[in-house]
């Protein structure tokens, strides 16, 4: 058996039931299933494609997206999907260094990829628009196969599957592997956090070139029979419109999205009730967010893992976000977490560690880097980089990143606490905490900030807020205000830019360096 029989087995049990929808396309599970052993067909045809092969895929959410990864889930082969937000040269590297066989791209990208083609292997080019030269067409390709069938191979969950370029938020991207028995172990744990089934509706939201829109929600539902609605793109208008028109029961948010869903006039009016469950990951979401959306009604609840974990390794129930919006849960059902110092033993309950994370959904391990495979293990045991602390109910809460931790004066400063204490301030749209390297302290604390409309800039006033909340070592040092912070496609502040900032603008930094610690 492979993940694509979750789709053959709906198809015979409930084929007019229907799977995916997409700004007025519909697929049934019967021709969903139809459209997925065309394509792995006509791909089992190109003698490139044997099993192993990798096909990328570059365009917004779409139906085809869904048939590429359960085709080659039939073939043994791997899905490559390519962020849309990169530039040229970094959508280069990648190609060049997971080399596909086939590369898949809508109408809107296809002279972005022809402008690629002279810095890389060059693949069989797919569009999912009109035939032209030198792109072949995807409905062409897929349609009026008959019976024209070619055998393929008798491929397992252990082959793999999904091959995704990390978000790469302190450095270059890495391509972690996924196996079909992660993805199916993602799902089973999905199902348990959601407690889906075949009458859900998911609304996708998220871009499915990462592993959250397209495996926390998305592929869990197909695999119980559920109906999944694409956005294409997330705009607060097809959000609501969604909510209006469809019996949505679950969706996944990041902050970015959840704040711009709260600015908009429907957030008061919307009726949320059909929702049974909203999730929120990717990043730290500020508690006041999830304060302030709770209060509003939705059913919200926190998700955590990387794109290395699948990514679901860690969760709360909204029952357990609304008592606590602090946590971002307990392990997982077929997950195990734990938390350790730098000489990777256990550190007790309420003390800092390294999260560390076990199980059938973890990946495989780094594209043609074996080096930075073995760097992330310990005895089966993956290092997110990731520092959190457990209390004595097992609950997790993320205070940062091991790479983002600022070591000023002797003292281990985690800008994820300060972040937090600071999103509550009200002049304030965005923050974001970074060390800068000095002289006497090693590192200071410098927040990076983006005011709101029409309120001031004030870092005196900054500091004020400060006291009393936290530590007077975590105090920041320098207020830098910006326009808006730097972020990847979910949502993620890329701290590497904004340090970069941070050092390039340092003159411009308002300074509090005179206040007393």
């Amino acid at each position: 058996m492979n993940l694509s029989d979750w789709i053959g087995r709906h198809a015979a049990l409930r084929p007019n039931a229907p799977a995916v929808i997409c700004e007025g396309r519909s697929f049934s599970y019967a021709q969903l299933w139809s459209a997925v052993t065309a394509l792995s067909d006509a791909m089992a045809d190109d003698p490139n494609m044997r099993p192993g092969a990798r096909v990328a895929y570059l365009g917004y959410n779409s139906p085809e997206l869904l048939m590429l990864v359960f085709a080659c889930a039939r073939l043994g082969c791997i899905v490559l999907p390519l962020n849309w937000r990169m530039a040229p040269p970094e959508h280069a590297a990648i190609l060049r260094h997971a080399r596909p066989s086939i590369l898949i791209a809508e109408p809107e990208f296809t002279t972005h990829v022809e402008s690629l083609l002279d810095d890389i292997p060059r693949p069989r080019l797919i569009g999912t628009g009109r035939a032209h030269p030198p792109w072949e067409s995807f409905a062409e390709l897929i349609a009026d196969r008959g019976d024209r069938q070619t055998p393929c191979p008798e491929t397992t969950y252990a082959a793999p599957l999904l091959l995704c370029y990390t978000s790469g938020t302190t450095g270059a991207p890495k391509g972690a592997l996924l196996s079909q028995d992660a993805l199916f172990w993602n799902a089973v744990n999905s199902t348990v956090l959601h407690d889906l089934t075949s009458t859900d509706h998911v609304l996708t939201v998220l871009p499915m070139f990462h592993v959250g829109g397209l495996n926390i929600q998305t592929l869990p539902a197909l695999h119980a029979g559920a109906t999944v609605t694409l956005l294409r793109r997330f705009t607060p208008d097809a959000f609501f419109h969604c909510l209006d028109q469809q019996s949505v029961s679950l969706t996944l948010l990041v902050p970015t999205v959840l704040h711009a869903l709260m600015q908009d006039p429907r957030w008061q009016t919307t009726d949320f009730s059909g929702l049974r469950s909203v999730g929120i990951g990717s990043t730290t979401a500020p508690e006041s967010l999830i304060r302030a959306a709770t209060l509003r009604g939705l059913p919200l609840y926190q998700v955590y893992g990387a794109t290395e974990t699948c990514p679901i390794a860690a969760h709360t129930t909204p029952e357990e976000t609304g008592r606590n919006p602090r946590t971002t849960g307990r392990a997982a059902m077929h997950c195990e977490v734990r938390l350790v110092d730098g000489q990777n033993q256990e550190v007790p309950a309420d003390t800092p560690g390294e999260i560390l994370v076990r199980g059938p959904n973890v990946f495989s391990g780094y594209w043609n880097d074996a080096a930075a495979t073995a760097a992330a293990f310990t005895a089966g045991w993956f290092h997110t980089g990731d520092i959190g602390y457990r209390d004595a109910e097992d609950f997790i809460y993320v205070v940062g990143r091991s790479k983002d931790m600022i070591i000023s004066g002797g003292e281990n400063v985690y800008p994820a606490a300060i972040e937090n204490v600071l999103s509550e301030y009200q002049d304030l749209a965005e923050v974001t905490v970074v060390g800068r390297p000095d002289d006497y302290w090693g590192e200071i604390v410098v927040a990076v900030a983006v005011a709101r409309a029409g309120h001031p800039r004030d870092p005196e006033k900054i500091l004020e807020w400060c006291c009393g909340r936290i530590a007077r070592y975590e105090h920041p040092r320098e207020v830098l205000y910006v326009d808006a912070l730097p972020r990847n496609a979910m949502g993620k502040v890329i701290k590497d830019q904004v340090r970069r900032m941070v050092a390039e603008r340092a003159k411009d930094c308002i300074a509090l360096a005179n206040r007393s610690t």
